[in-house]
């Protein structure tokens, strides 16, 4: 059985989500154990996808021409 961990990935206007960093499944919460990959997990690791969500509205959102 391998390691990985879970990427913590926090929106703008959502929940977070769980990332599997060995195949990629998501997940509502960290479970000790992958639920696809069976991957034992050591922890996690914060990645703000909210800024870049913000970012995306922001641009979206200005008027300086």
């Amino acid at each position: 059985m391998r390691a990985a961990h879970w990427v913590r990935k926090t929106h703008l206007f959502g929940p977070d989500e769980y990332v599997c960093s060995g195949c990629g499944a998501k997940a509502e919460r960290p479970h000790r154990f992958c639920p696809v990959c069976g991957a034992s997990m050591n922890g996690s690791r914060y990645r703000a996808s909210w800024v870049d969500e913000a970012e995306g509205l922001s641009a979206l959102l200005d008027d300086d021409w």
